[in-house]
């Protein structure tokens, strides 16, 4: 016998770009996007809001009720006029009208005032809100009047946002994620790597149905969005009211936006999978002819394939706006340049994973796709994973900023994963490129032939025989006849129908598996798409979760004891007590004074006046006034208006400066009895 010898193996044709730069584009993309994690700066950027500091701190023991409890937060939110809840240690409320907002230079500050008269022992402050970036926050603390009492109202259980409604509003938030990635890579594949992909079944399935779960997430988001940020209740997402409500926030407003984009989208789809699939039909069966009508249909095509580029990046670029206008990219710094970041993020991760989804039903369900289509799909990978490192690296920056945030801190680790996700899709990447380098150099492989019954290769590979198409042995409804002419029983027609689709499907698949590099390359894919899918997981876990700058500066501040921002207000009320007595008839008592906060600016001024007995002491007239020696400032008047029996209140009493201030009060118990007393005050 003569002995054989294996062909040549084609040589390995580098792709375009594959040279030195892009090898060293690669490497630094590569060690971007797991370091550029690490990078930090100095400066305030928040995501989700947090409580930074309260009046009265947690835990705190003050001698007298507040007039009001107050809540500083790390950035803006919406509050509605129930969110702070101060409650009595026996359950009953002790806060009185809506909540106000008090914020001034920079400081987010929001208080609820309280009912005068209220009874030693401890109370539960219970709050909240919805930050500027959609998600829902809540928290509790307590503090006590005079001394903390053996009943008390126990801390909310739970945290807002979770529950049955919160897994369904992050599986749809998941959904939507996933939803936009296959559509609009699906799409961009079929544009710019594989036309004749526009009348490939499988692909038009799945831009379709991408589509179809797009809109639906978008839409259960929506009518989440009560419950999910307010009672936690599913049934109260058919609350209209509600939904009136959600509509007028940001969050609501981009939903809304995104549906409304959804509809010119599915026009786009329309016409991607008819008038253009038809064009490039028409194209290609004329592909062999020449002439003016050739180079006017390739033309024609040419001309609505732009069109349907530009507007389906305007399109694509507006539904991802969505995301960057009510997410963490619209608050924090920087937020001019962070939302276009973050748009040019989204786009890129479609392109990316969205085409892996497209290139993997084609390499499964269309062996005869062009080495060119994959060639081109390469290309356009690449780009989309530059663009990833850059703009990924921007928001690890800008939503991490130390290192201690990006291990100590829920937000970091996430991204660490996320990180180290890529990294492998990166190496997997470079496999599927090199799979793609033989594919464009090796022999083609016989595949599906046309023929008038089947003129764009949708149907039979090579091995598989062809049917004809006046065959009716798969229709139950005939019965077949064997080689006497007798009739066979339909359901035997049936089941040899089922036989013969599955032999043919089995060529198909054998005749796909013999190329072993479309498998290689297939496989490749596969495992790329895999890894994909996690990252989007990690991905949307990282949207609602608190960003590690945001959370250490909270940290931060409740070990301080103040709010980041704030300058050397104490954290809370000035208080002292001053006896007195006018010499008449009851004239003895003891006035308790609080100065809150105790701080250059506007503060409240309180004066609780007390017999002999215990008693709030009725005085016909009470005066004060605050001086401070050192500077020689002052008298400056201060009259409080009585509130209750035995008290009096001043509301923006203004302090110039801090200092050691001297406080005067005059107290008349009759229409001859007065006296003034003194004390000093440190303030600032």
């Amino acid at each position: 016998m003569t002995p054989t010898t294996a062909p040549p193996r084609p040589p390995v044709r580098r792709l375009p770009g594959d040279g030195p730069v892009r090898a060293l584009l690669a490497a630094l993309v590569l060690v971007g996007t797991v370091f550029g994690t690490l990078l930090t700066a100095a400066g305030p950027a928040a995501a989700h809001a947090a409580l930074t500091a309260s009046n009265p701190k947690d835990g705190a023991v003050v001698a007298t009720a507040p007039a009001e409890v107050s809540l500083t937060f790390s950035e803006h939110l919406a509050m509605g006029d129930d969110s702070i809840r101060v409650l009595e240690p026996g359950g009953k409320r002790a806060d009185t009208g809506p909540v106000r907002d008090l914020s001034t230079d920079g400081r987010v500050v929001h208080a609820v005032g309280l009912r005068t008269g209220l009874p030693d022992g401890t109370y539960t402050v219970a709050w909240q809100a919805v930050s500027a970036d959609s998600h829902p926050i809540s928290g509790a603390f307590t503090f006590s009047i005079g001394a903390p009492s053996a009943t008390t109202v126990p801390l909310p259980g739970g945290e807002t946002g979770g529950g049955l409604v919160g897994f369904l509003y992050d599986a749809a938030r998941y959904t939507s994620y996933g939803g936009f990635a296959l559509m609009v890579g699906g799409a961009a594949f079929i544009l710019l790597c594989w036309p004749r992909g526009a009348s490939v079944r499988p692909l038009q399935r799945l831009v379709a149905r991408s589509w179809t779960v797009l809109t639906g997430a978008t839409l259960a988001m929506l009518l989440l969005r009560v419950p999910y940020t307010g009672s936690g209740k599913l049934a109260d997402a058919f609350d209209l009211a509600g939904l009136q409500d959600v509509l007028e926030t940001k969050t609501g407003a981009a939903l809304v936006s995104r549906l409304l984009l959804l509809g010119a989208a599915a026009l786009f789809i329309a016409v991607l999978f008819s008038t253009y699939a038809l064009r490039v039909r028409a194209a290609a069966a004329d592909s062999d002819g020449a002439g003016d009508e050739a180079e006017g249909k390739e033309g024609g095509r040419a001309d609505l394939a732009f069109g349907l580029g530009v507007g389906g990046t305007v399109v694509s670029a507006g539904i991802a706006a969505t995301w960057a206008l009510s997410e963490h990219a619209s608050t924090g710094i920087q937020t001019g340049l962070a939302m276009p970041v973050d748009v040019l993020h989204l786009l890129a991760v479609a392109g990316w994973l969205g085409g892996l989804a497209a290139l993997l039903i084609a390499l499964r369900r269309e062996p005869s796709i062009e080495p060119a289509a994959v060639r081109r799909f390469s290309t356009v990978a690449f780009v989309c994973v530059v663009v990833l490192a850059v703009t990924g690296l921007y928001q690890s920056w800008r939503q991490v900023g130390s290192w201690s945030a990006l291990t100590g801190t829920e937000y970091g680790q996430l991204l660490l994963a996320k990180a180290a996700l890529v990294a492998v899709l990166v190496v997997i990447a470079r496999f599927s490129r090199r799979w793609t380098a033989r594919l464009v150099t090796a022999p083609a492989v016989p595949g599906p032939q046309k023929s008038p019954e089947n003129p764009e290769n949708t149907a039979g590979t090579a091995g598989t025989a062809a049917v004809d198409p006046s065959d009716r042995s798969g229709d139950p409804g005939k019965a077949e006849q064997d080689g006497t002419g007798s009739a066979v029983d339909p359901a035997r027609a049936a089941q040899l129908a089922r036989q013969r689709t599955a032999l043919a499907d089995a060529a198909r698949r054998k005749a796909r598996d013999a190329d072993p590099v479309r498998s290689g390359l297939r496989r490749a894919v596969l495992a790329e798409a895999a890894v994909a899918a996690v990252v989007l997981a990690v991905t949307t876990a990282l949207t609602a979760t608190e960003p590690g700058r945001t959370e250490e500066t909270a940290d931060r501040a409740a070990v301080s004891g103040s709010s980041p921002s704030a300058d050397s207000r104490p954290r809370g009320p000035a208080e002292t007590t001053i006896p007195f007595d006018t010499g008449g008839p009851n004239g003895k008592g003891t006035i308790r004074l609080t100065l809150n906060p105790a701080a250059p600016g506007a503060n409240e001024l309180t004066l609780r006046i007390t017999g002999t007995a215990g008693k709030p002491l009725e005085a016909p007239e009470v005066r004060a006034s605050f001086t401070l020696p050192d500077q020689q400032i002052g008298p400056l008047p201060v009259t409080p208006v009585k509130v209750a029996p035995g008290q009096w209140r001043a509301d923006r009493v203004q302090i110039p400066m801090p200092g050691d201030w001297r406080v005067k009060v005059t107290v008349r118990t009759s229409d001859i009895d007065q006296t003034t007393v003194d004390e000093n005050v440190k303030i600032g």
